[in-house]
């Protein structure tokens, strides 16, 4: 649990870093864009999977 809370209190300390040096809306760009890649590549995989399983080839 002390664990827990260390790890919370560095992204804390960060994001105080980030918010403070005015940092942030350079974060909050990669941020945009970083979720914008994932969802991409998210809904890519989600269509082959789709597709594969509904492609069915019987194996010997």
């Amino acid at each position: 649990m002390l664990g827990w809370a260390l790890a919370f209190l560095v992204i804390a300390l960060i994001a105080a870093l980030f918010g403070f040096t005015g940092l942030a809306a350079g974060a909050a760009t990669i941020a945009k864009v970083l979720f914008l890649v994932f969802l991409a590549l998210f809904l890519l995989s989600l269509i082959i999977g789709l597709v594969r399983r509904g492609s069915t080839t019987i194996r010997v």
